[in-house]
């Protein structure tokens, strides 16, 4: 049986990555929030 996760890289970044975020508003606010927590690593 194959398990669920199977990762790949460039799927992870183009849904997401940080362009994949700039690209929408709602995407924008999820960086503007975690800029304000202060997190590390913005995105994927």
């Amino acid at each position: 049986m194959i398990r669920p996760y199977q990762p790949k890289k460039r799927k992870r970044s183009k849904v997401h990555g940080f362009r994949a975020r700039m690209k929408t508003r709602g995407g924008r606010k999820v960086l503007k929030a975690r800029r304000r927590k202060g997190r590390k690593i913005l995105s994927a």
